[in-house]
């Protein structure tokens, strides 16, 4: 499975560099320089070349030259991209990594989102209530988005109190919602 871990945003400066929006927790370990990142063009076709006739195609894999941080933001500077106009042409590609080349964490109580995407949702009686569909990363909490078997969604609050197991050799978790959680 592909993880996201950035997206190309807009070039900064006329060197090639550009800005990623990050989607890692560990975003100093995984632009750091000399790091080979896989692509996923973005919904942008990609433009061409100043060359007539030679289109530009997003490469396979990007290897980190530079990374700084700059006002929140993280700017990278990969080999090869050496001026704006290819910085540009890069412009909405996704970074991904293989879920296996990233280690689980050491804290049991922390899952990454993609071992909870596809997880049974019960009660503590056992009734299924859906499946994870995905993590939303909200500024108070994370969000376990539930998809209902009518076809509804539900956002549950990812905090003990409600989320009392997570039980991935099971492949469930186990929520306690109060009254009204699933009806909003």
């Amino acid at each position: 499975m592909q993880l996201v871990i950035g997206r190309i945003g807009k070039p900064h400066g006329v060197r090639g560099e550009v800005t990623v929006e990050v989607r890692t927790d560990e975003p100093e370990a995984r632009f750091a320089p000399g790091a080979v990142l896989r692509t996923e063009p973005g919904a942008t076709p990609p433009p061409t070349t100043d060359e007539p006739g030679v289109p530009f195609r997003v490469p396979a894999e990007l290897t980190i030259e530079e990374a700084r941080f700059h006002q929140g933001r993280v700017l990278v500077a990969f080999e090869g991209i050496l001026d704006r106009n290819t910085a540009e042409a890069l412009r909405g590609t996704l970074l991904v990594v293989d879920s296996a080349d990233v280690a689980p964490p050491d804290d049991p109580e922390e899952f990454h989102d993609h071992q909870l995407v596809g997880l049974a949702v019960v009660t503590p009686a056992g009734e299924r209530l859906g499946e994870v569909a995905r993590i939303d990363h909200a500024p108070s909490s994370d969000l376990l988005v539930l998809r209902r078997p009518e076809g509804r969604t539900a956002l549950i609050p990812f905090v003990r109190a409600i989320v009392p197991e997570v039980d991935l050799a099971g492949g469930r978790v186990i929520v306690d919602p109060p009254a009204g959680l699933l009806d909003l």
